[in-house]
């Protein structure tokens, strides 16, 4: 296995960009990163060349546990206990985030990350066929809701 600072240069900006994705909060994919990297540091083992794969595997998993924890259901994000009103973020992005996470997390790997639907199967330990059922349910449901705006 590579050297763990190697390997957090290298993978940070996919860690952080999946934990985001989930999340939708960048406070919380900061200590979802933390956490994947710990549990790097504490991995005996890793198979040479599925470094990225366990990465992003470990941080789907981590931004579940934080979804389904109940500290993160009983909170509620600062911005909307503030009067201010947040920047215009770009449409489409918003339309990508406003998905369910099951949804947008398989928008974001086939898209921003490119990786097939057997690749993002393997890694959210799903079928292929429920890959595909996704993003072809996450497209009709942006349709939608672009077509309306």
């Amino acid at each position: 296995m590579q050297d763990i600072s190697q390997l957090f240069y290298k993978y940070r900006d996919d860690v952080y960009r999946l934990a985001v994705s989930y999340t939708r909060s960048r406070e919380d994919a900061e200590d979802v990163c933390q956490t994947v990297f710990l549990k790097l540091m504490e991995q005996k083992h890793i198979d040479p060349g599925k470094e990225k794969h366990w990465l992003l595997r470990v941080t789907a998993n981590e931004c579940r546990n934080l979804l389904r924890s109940h500290w993160w259901k009983t909170t509620v994000p600062m911005e909307d206990t503030l009067c201010v009103e947040p920047p215009k973020v770009n449409e489409i992005l918003q339309s990508v985030l406003a998905l369910e996470p099951k949804y947008r997390v398989v928008v974001y790997l086939h898209y921003y990350e490119m990786l097939s639907t057997e690749e993002i199967a393997s890694l959210l330990h799903i079928t292929r066929s429920a890959v595909t059922t996704r993003l072809s349910r996450a497209r009709q449901m942006l349709k939608t809701e672009l077509e309306e705006v």
